[in-house]
C-alpha cells in the first residue's frame, strides 16, 4: 500500500456520530476537505460514475448524508464560505463534464 496523503482527526464530539473514512482505491470519485475557523468539518464526495454529490458534517451528524446537486445542497444552513468550498469542490470534481459534447471553439473559449 501507498503511503498515505492525506488524513485528518475529527474536531467533534462523540455526540455528532462517527466520522466517515474515505479513501481514493476506488477510481472515479473526487474528494473534498473543509474546515472553518470554528472547527467545524465537512467532507464532499462526488462519484463520476453515478454522476451524484454528498456532503456530510460534524454538527448535523456524520451519518447524515446531503445530497449535493449542481453545487448546492438543501436541508442545511452553511456559511457563506462553506457555500463557496462546496462550489468550488463541485466544479472540480465536474470539470469538464458540461465541454464534452461541445465544438472545438466553444471549449477553448470556455477556458478563458
Amino acid at each position: 500500500m501507498r503511503d498515505q496523503l492525506f488524513a485528518m482527526r475529527n474536531n467533534h464530539t462523540s455526540g455528532c456520530g462517527t466520522p466517515p473514512v474515505y479513501t481514493n482505491e476506488g477510481p472515479g470519485c473526487y474528494h473534498g476537505y473543509f474546515e472553518n475557523p470554528y472547527g467545524e468539518q465537512w467532507v464532499f464526495v462526488y462519484d463520476r460514475a453515478t454522476e451524484s454529490g454528498e456532503l456530510r458534517g460534524g454538527d448535523p451528524g456524520w451519518e447524515r448524508v446531503f445530497e449535493v446537486r449542481n453545487g448546492r445542497v438543501s436541508g442545511l444552513m452553511l456559511e457563506q464560505t462553506e457555500i463557496e468550498w462546496l462550489r468550488a469542490c463541485w466544479r472540480a470534481a465536474t470539470a469538464g463534464k458540461a465541454e464534452q459534447g461541445a465544438a472545438p471553439a466553444a471549449r477553448k473559449d470556455a477556458r478563458r
